[in-house]
């Protein structure tokens, strides 16, 4: 980890797991210290500090209190790039698993069914939150960050399916 990072902005430790309260008592007061209407009487300069302060804590504070957003950060933060466009392997059980559910979300496209669009949902939904947990222990107790970055690419693949259903829903 670089010295100055995300985290450092809000006083943080560079981890996963985060006080989702703290980040937010953190960025509030980082984010009035550096508002720009704090600088309104100031000159030209400070005044475009103050924006790109602000900027940058809100910038920040975006990345890190998404759980995925966090997850890639620490990972291109460790040196890992996830060639998000270029790289697409991907383990072979989560290769078929991501068949099967792209199958099952065509079906529901020709034939709706609550039932089995709230099955899929709660099965998206808890591979997820499988996926979290190992981003959680390769990132926080192992520091396997290419491991890490490989779980990660699944779990934005997942995230394209939940809005997938999402406009399904709609």
């Amino acid at each position: 980890m670089t010295q100055e990072d995300y985290f450092s902005y809000f006083g943080l430790k560079p981890a996963f797991a985060i006080d989702r309260d703290a980040l937010d008592a953190a960025w509030r007061q980082a984010a009035a210290r550096v508002h720009p209407d704090r600088f309104a009487t100031a000159g030209p300069t400070e005044k475009r500090v103050a924006m790109q302060w602000a900027s940058r804590i809100n910038e920040a504070y975006r990345c890190l209190r998404s759980p995925l957003s966090r997850a890639r950060y620490l990972c291109e933060q460790a040196g890992v790039d996830l060639q998000v466009e270029t790289n697409t392997a991907m383990r072979p059980a989560f290769l078929m698993q991501q068949m099967e559910w792209r199958e099952a979300l065509d079906e529901l496209r020709e034939q709706p069914s609550i039932e089995a669009v709230a099955g899929l949902r709660q099965t998206l939904v808890q591979a997820g939150a499988d996926i979290q947990a190992d981003v959680a222990r390769l990132l926080d107790e192992q520091q396997d960050y290419e491991a890490a970055a490989a779980r990660v690419r699944e779990w934005m693949f997942l995230e394209r399916m939940e809005q997938a259903m999402a406009d399904l829903e709609a």
